[in-house]
């Protein structure tokens, strides 16, 4: 288990702290949080790589910051991916005129979230884009290769595009360094002992003494099937031969591969030597010649007992870049050429001079952080009057009542994630009620009529929840408010409106739909009941109180369901007999609105 931390709600603050406090010459927090960027910003306009997702997987992602790889890197909470808003601040605080690459694994969470950052900061004129690394051949069969989920050989996907965006390569071609290397790259793991969270005395799951999990991923999530643990030898050819069974057809000529050996928290360097001399010579039998190969721990996942293979079929290209010099606090390699006159800054040694002469000056630091949005004018948030108090009023009792709903059930919530997930959800759901409470407050306060006061409650839950609920939640609030008048009291018509609009921004967003085993199972019955109810001529309580029933139960019947999207997908045998979390926890919430507004 973890056993060091303060609040465990904060670990992630507290150790972003930390690092920064350690490793001051290659990096620096950026302002407000939300992740950390080079300490000294490059001499040249470069597109600016930021790697990104969830806390607990160091020195994935935050430890490759630094002079030849990454530029920034986004934090999320433990398992979860960073929020939106967080991407956002990372971003405007790293590039440097050339543009943005987030790369990051293929979850959901971090699809979307990185996805809106990009958006806006194309909006504003930032040019910005997504890679989603999908290496993990036990994450889905060859034909769904895209669905599979990033582990481990994001490490070289992140190596070579950061390779390429130093030597002064476009936003286009940077992209097609990731693409490239990912469609040559396949990983394979394996767990022995499940990882805990921090604050929490029990794993998230456990492998049976004797048996390893084959397949698991870096979230905490179990392997997709266990077998016996027999000696290094016989798991070294498990790993070899999964990999070399899944080499790419584009690379069926070349010879030269990358290799990581990575472990995962708990296995021992010692234990992965052992290994790596099976593993090296297999791979060597089998005709392939390694190219600075990597052991040890490079994407770990909190105190997961276990490891990982990945292999990159490297060209002259790949070989070139993954070969190229880096500076950054967990990772060093070759020899970086000397700062760059007058910005303290350091290029690497392969840097064409053309390229470097193409490139525009900037500054060492950003002595104004301030992003184009910032500049905007805002208009005023109008102001609640007449029955609209009401309404305000009755918006903030109801995340008073789920926020102590939550927190009572913030255990159970992450043992039915831990199933088939993470085991984040009832920490992720626990920020953000937090978050959207205290906004909420605030808004009622200042006067805010129910719509803005519920904007504030839905950008906040969003920001600190993170992943994919905190996305969906704060995109299912944010719709909900626009129905809500600033004058009067919301007529039923109104009030159905706004669960339509809310159901409808979440689907779009996440793209369930009922039977998928996510909140929307438990989401659109609600929103029919909800509905059906106010035009019979029910009053709003009463809608409510039916509707809520409606949730409920299909949230529970979702136990039957096997899921079709998300972390859970890989393990869709496993969660049969287990509720969906997501829409557990939203069918809690909803009783708790129902019940506070029946009892007004």
């Amino acid at each position: 288990m973890t056993r060091i931390c303060n609040d465990p709600a904060r670990f992630t603050e507290d150790m972003v702290r930390g690092f920064v406090a350690a490793h001051p010459e290659h990096v620096r927090a950026v302002p407000g949080g939300g992740g950390v960027v080079r300490a000294r910003r490059p001499g040249t306009a470069k597109v600016a790589v930021l790697t990104g997702g969830g806390s607990g997987h160091y020195p994935a992602f935050c430890g490759v910051v630094g002079d030849g790889f990454a530029d920034g890197s986004v934090i999320g909470n433990v398992f979860t991916s960073p929020s939106a808003a967080q991407a956002y601040s990372v971003a405007a605080e790293a590039e440097t005129g050339a543009g943005v690459l987030f790369l990051f694994g293929n979850y959901a969470g971090d699809v979307i979230n990185f996805g809106q950052a990009a958006q806006r900061l194309t909006a504003e004129g930032i040019p910005a884009r997504c890679f989603a690394v999908t290496d993990d051949i036990a994450s889905a069969p060859t034909a769904e290769a895209d669905r599979r989920r990033g582990i481990a050989g994001g490490f070289t996907v992140y190596k070579t595009a950061s390779a390429a965006a130093e030597e002064g390569a476009d936003l286009d071609e940077v992209v097609r360094v990731a693409e490239h290397t990912n469609a040559r790259t396949r990983s394979l793991g394996v767990a022995f002992a499940g990882c805990t969270l921090p604050g929490q005395r029990e794993p998230l799951f456990t492998v049976p003494e004797g048996k390893l999990g084959l397949g698991l991923g870096i979230h905490g999530e179990p392997g997709v099937s266990e077998s016996e643990l027999t000696s290094a030898e016989e798991l070294a050819r498990t790993l070899v031969e999964g990999l070399l069974a899944e080499r790419p057809g584009q690379a069926a000529a070349d010879r030269r591969v990358a290799v990581l050996l990575n472990g995962l928290g708990a296995t021992k360097y010692e234990e992965l030597y052992v290994l790596w001399a099976s593993v090296e010579r297999l791979l060597t039998e089998a005709g392939l010649e390694l190219v600075r190969p990597e052991v040890g721990e490079l994407v770990t996942s909190l105190d997961m007992a276990g490891c990982s293979l990945t292999v990159t079929w490297l060209d002259e290209e790949l070989e070139r870049l993954w070969l190229a010099p880096a500076d950054t606090p967990a990772f060093r390699r070759g020899v970086l050429a000397p700062a760059d006159p007058g910005t303290g800054g350091s290029v690497p040694a392969q840097r064409t001079a053309s390229a470097a002469a193409g490139a525009t000056a900037t500054t060492t630091a950003r002595t104004a952080a301030t992003p184009a949005a910032a500049t905007r004018t805002a208009d005023a948030p109008a102001t609640a009057t007449g029955e609209a108090v009401t309404t305000a009023d009755t918006v903030v009792r109801a995340l008073q009542a789920a926020h102590t709903l939550l927190h009572e059930h913030e255990e159970n919530l992450g043992r039915l994630d831990a199933v088939a997930g993470d085991g984040d959800h009832g920490r992720g759901m626990c920020k953000g009620v937090d978050a959207a409470l205290a906004a909420a407050e605030k808004a009622q306060v200042a006067g805010a009529a129910p719509a803005a006061l519920l904007g504030a409650a839905a950008d906040a839950w969003a920001a600190e929840a993170g992943g994919t609920s905190g996305a969906l939640w704060g995109a299912g609030l944010r719709a909900f408010g626009t129905a809500l008048p600033a004058d009067r009291a919301p007529a039923p018509a109104e009030l159905a409106a706004g669960a339509r609009a809310a159901l409808e921004a979440v689907t779009s967003l996440g793209k369930a739909a009922p039977g998928d085993k996510t909140l929307v199972d438990a989401l659109a019955p609600f929103v029919t009941a909800f509905g059906e109810r106010l035009e019979t001529g029910a009053p709003p309580a009463e809608a409510l109180t039916a509707a809520a029933g409606a949730a409920r139960t299909a949230a529970e019947a979702t136990a039957e369901l096997r899921p079709k999207l998300g972390r859970a997908r890989p393990l869709a045998e496993r969660s049969v007999g287990t509720p969906d979390p997501g829409a557990m926890s939203l069918a809690m919430v909803l009783g708790a609105l129902a019940e506070t507004v029946r009892h007004l």
